[in-house]
């Protein structure tokens, strides 16, 4: 009996056998074993740099906050260093992330659904994305001086003037480009094919976008907002601005002021 072979089956199975005999008779390859070393004894030189810091830090602070760990928990600022506690920097940070979180991400992931999803490739919105990135390198500083212009002397009536309001919005504008930015760049990394498959079985563009195109984005959202409070957490120029080179970002109680 004669076995028909098609001319594709043979490459294949040729193919499959010199990826064998070159992998079989592969030479060592230095270069990549040098590099390969490198790269670990790269990341062992951190890992140590970093036990040593932590091993300082703790062994030479141990006698202090095993004594007044309490004190120095629930404390407030001060310029004696045997009194000066953490708790208005801790609650100032959290109710500032609390604003940054519910004012940016929600505006900013609209903002990059909008332009990656509804609007149209015309110059007004390639002018609008480019400006978007323009604000996203101005230097903090100066939303500092915007937000003490407009929410601290403009707007010190219904902000209540250096207050955790101030603050918060003042962060959130900073934020708020960077979060567009990687939020779009997460959804144009989106294929086509998912959108086209969604179109394809009659659900509607809105359907597509919450069912499809988001969770799929998901991932690249969120390391983006997360980077973004991160950011907006370690800003502190804006901060001294609007108030919290006195400490007033933990020292008053009410829910515009700071809690």
């Amino acid at each position: 009996m004669t076995v028909l072979t098609s001319p594709g089956s043979i490459g294949a199975a040729a193919s499959s056998e010199a990826v064998r005999k070159r992998l079989a008779g592969r030479q060592f390859d230095l270069g990549g074993l040098v590099f390969r070393a490198l790269l670990l004894l790269a990341i062992a030189l951190a890992v140590v740099v970093l036990g040593v810091l932590l091993t300082d830090v703790i062994t030479g602070g141990w006698d202090v906050l095993s004594t007044r760990l309490g004190d120095f928990l629930s404390g407030r600022l001060s310029t004696s260093a045997t009194r000066a506690g953490v708790s208005q920097g801790l609650r100032g940070s959290f109710w500032i992330a609390v604003f940054v979180v519910g004012l940016a991400f929600p505006i900013g992931i609209g903002a990059a659904v909008y332009l990656e999803e509804y609007a149209s490739d015309s110059r007004f919105t390639r002018f609008i994305d480019i400006n978007i990135r323009n604000l996203a390198g101005v230097p903090s500083v100066v939303y500092g001086i915007l937000g003490f212009a407009i929410f601290v002397k403009t707007l010190g009536e219904l902000t209540g003037g250096k207050t955790l309001l101030a603050a918060g919005v003042t962060l959130a504008i900073l934020v708020l480009p960077i979060v567009i930015i990687t939020a779009a760049e997460a959804i144009r990394a989106v294929p086509d094919s998912i959108r086209e498959a969604g179109f394809g079985v009659g659900a509607t563009r809105w359907e597509v976008i919450r069912s499809h195109v988001l969770p799929y984005a998901a991932p690249g959202i969120l390391t983006g907002t997360v980077l973004a409070l991160a950011r907006a957490l370690g800003e502190a120029a804006p901060l001294i601005l609007v108030g919290a080179v006195t400490g007033r970002l933990g020292q008053q109680t009410g829910f515009f002021d700071v809690a």
